[in-house]
């Protein structure tokens, strides 16, 4: 499978891009290795149909054309859980950046003709798949989109994607990837998480070169490239919304301490302002100074209580009271992230707050259990904070889990990259990064499919 070199089905045709019967005529071909004969549909019953629409068949067993698969990060090694899979029936917008409000019942870009989730297993089933050849397929979730071409789709079976084939872009000559600011810390090397993720180095740059994440440099953290170039220093990113808000994403490694000074009352300000504008923010712990001594509701949020590091070895407990939890649980198991369901080990515990203010829509994801009971490692809001649900476009998440690895904080990027497997809390890290990139819904409602 490779790429697309253009836009989905594009053609003004009744054919679409898969050279099928055109709409009104009467059997389609065979299907294959059992599939019945089926017969060509002529539209959804509120007029004729429009170019895949006219490939999609009525198979005479009962049954439905299927392209299933496994959907994985740009790195092509862990499938991710609420990617949509979808056959889009027209070119796709492109994708703006910056902070916007994505709630879940937009419409996809591309009209699609059918959509489907990723489950716990990253694996999905679309059916009632337009046959032919040629037949473009999206793969998306939030502003990360990449568009691949299926040679040939038979008819009236299930038609397997080649297991590894489907994964989200390394780099922009393969699709969409969100533009991230990551402000580098002492403590955390986040840098060097998302190359193992995936992510090609050429996407690392200044925020005046053309690469789709831009590093800071925050207190303790590496500074500069190897080969010369200096970051800018983080309080650039967080001194203003605007500055803040060219971004969809924005990652806070830790610093090792709160650092308060290089963060005055006007940037947390910008950074609220960011998050209810539809921003993604994530941040790692001590970052917790945003959340804790912020404007308005957000110092509400949550009990914040500094302890002593608990002992290890250290084992969380995954919340699976809702939807998302359940996934998180069962997909950690299914990567190998856990060997329990429900367990997660965690190199180097932190302990920064005793509870979460549910009453105000903050969702735990891990907690802990004893001897470290009545702490949280993991928790989710969405913003504003308080507002309605048709109102809520940012999300927020803080971490009190570190990337555990024996990367570099202090050495030129990306020099002091040196591992390149991930442990069992960079999985967690992994399914956090890109349930904060999706798009917004309640952390208690389940993920649907977008609306057709």
């Amino acid at each position: 499978m490779a790429p697309a070199l253009g836009p989905g089905c594009s053609c003004d045709d009744t054919e679409g891009t898969g050279g099928g019967a055109a709409a009104g005529t009467g059997s389609g071909s065979s299907g294959s290795e059992g599939g019945s004969t089926g017969s060509f549909t002529t539209g959804t019953g509120d007029g004729p149909c429009v170019n895949l629409e006219c490939q999609q068949v009525q198979c005479s067993s009962g049954g439905t054309t299927t392209v299933s698969g496994k959907v994985y990060e740009p790195a092509g090694k862990v499938p991710l859980y609420n990617v949509t899979v979808y056959v889009p029936n027209a070119p796709l917008s492109p994708i703006p950046d910056g902070a916007s409000c994505d709630q879940c019942s937009a419409v996809l870009s591309g009209d699609p003709v059918v959509t489907a989730l990723t489950d716990a297993s990253g694996s999905f089933v679309l059916e009632n798949v337009p046959v032919g050849q040629n037949i473009p397929l999206v793969i998306q979730v939030g502003k990360w989109r990449r568009e691949v071409v299926l040679p040939a789709v038979a008819e009236c079976v299930d038609n397997p994607t080649t297991d590894g084939s489907l994964r989200l872009p390394r780099n922009q000559s393969e699709g969409h990837i969100p533009k991230i600011a990551l402000a580098t810390g002492g403590a955390d090397p986040l840098e060097c998480w998302l190359r193992k993720i995936g992510l090609d180095d050429a996407e690392f740059t200044d925020p005046s070169e053309s690469g789709r994440v831009n590093l800071f440099a925050g207190a303790g953290g590496t500074s500069r490239y190897a080969g010369g170039a200096d970051f800018p220093d983080a309080q650039d990113l967080w001194a203003t919304v605007d500055s803040l808000k060219a971004y969809d994403v924005v990652l806070m490694a830790c610093e090792g301490g709160q650092n308060i000074d290089a963060k005055p009352m006007p940037s947390r300000q910008a950074v609220q302002d960011y998050a209810n504008l539809g921003g993604r923010l994530f941040f790692s712990h001590w970052h917790n100074v945003w959340l804790e001594q912020g404007p308005g509701e957000w110092p509400t949020i949550a009990t914040w209580d500094f302890q002593n590091d608990p002992p290890e070895p250290y084992t969380g407990v995954i919340d699976q009271t809702f939807p998302k939890g359940q996934a998180l649980a069962s997909w950690l198991l299914n990567v190998m992230g856990s060997t329990v369901l429900g367990e997660l080990p965690i190199s180097a515990p932190q302990h920064t707050l005793t509870n979460v203010n549910a009453a105000a829509g903050v969702q735990q994801w891990i907690y802990g259990q004893a001897p470290d009971s009545g702490s949280v490692k993991y928790f989710t809001f969405n913003a504003p904070l308080s507002a309605p649900d048709d109102q809520l476009c940012g999300r927020v998440v803080f971490s009190d889990i570190h990337v555990s690895s024996t990367d570099q904080v202090d050495s030129p990027f990306p020099d002091g990259c040196q591992t390149a497997d991930l442990s069992p809390q960079e999985k967690a890290l992994l399914f956090m990064l890109f349930d904060l990139s999706a798009c917004i819904i309640p952390d208690d409602d389940p993920p649907v499919p977008p609306p057709q």
